[in-house]
């Protein structure tokens, strides 16, 4: 049976050859060929995927990210499509999951949202519920830089908190929409925002949402 992971990285390899290598994407400064870069480079080059979080390895990144975006698109789009190398440890079933079902997902609404005439896909239940169990364990983390405290809320009830803090903003949506604004696509998520006039515009305004 197909992953979540395998699926979402198929969706995301037939969009990025639908829409070409110069389409816009939720990504400040990348084109869908960047994108493709990234995602690739994350996976196959563990010697400069760090930089996206150590600072020092960044000039490496972006080195090796260029390298790959100068490759030919098709290429870009096989190696996305075909996952990591023989030996990686995101070949593992359990490792590709914990890894990769948030990355493909997020990074295909990166591109679906960014083009004029997108809609809403319709997730089904059990999607939604591994993306808001991956949101609950990582909301502390991509909100801890947030100037407001921030509440994370399921249609059900559920609630994840983000950040402690006052004044107090309650996000409501399904996971799938949460996981977007809680990964800094503010303006691309379709939530309800509840709180303070003024917090709610902080909010909207943070850059420090995401990882």
């Amino acid at each position: 049976m197909s992953t979540f992971a395998k699926r979402e990285r198929l969706l995301l390899a037939d969009l990025l050859e639908t829409v070409g290598p110069d389409a816009e994407t939720l990504c400040e400064g990348w084109r869908t060929r960047d994108l493709a870069a990234h995602v690739i480079v994350r996976e196959r080059r563990p010697d400069a995927a760090g930089g996206t979080l150590i600072k020092q390895l960044a000039p490496r990144l972006e080195k090796v990210m260029a390298e790959y975006a100068a490759k030919p698109y098709e290429e870009l789009i096989q190696l996305i499509r075909t996952g990591p190398p023989r030996f990686s440890p995101f070949q593992l079933k359990q490792v590709d999951e914990a890894a990769n079902i948030v990355e493909f997902y997020v990074h295909t609404e990166d591109v679906r949202r960014a083009q004029p005439d997108w809609t809403p896909r319709e997730l089904d239940p059990v999607f939604q519920d591994t993306l808001w169990a991956r949101l609950e364990r990582m909301a502390r983390l991509m909100g801890r830089g947030v100037p407001t405290g921030l509440v994370l809320r399921r249609p059900d009830g559920q609630t994840a908190v983000a950040h402690r803090g006052t004044p107090v903003v309650t996000v409501t949506g399904e996971p799938s929409e949460l996981l977007m604004f809680a990964y800094g696509r503010q303006n691309a998520a379709r939530v309800d925002l509840d709180g303070d006039a003024e917090a709610i515009d902080r909010l909207h305004e943070s850059r420090q949402l995401g990882i």
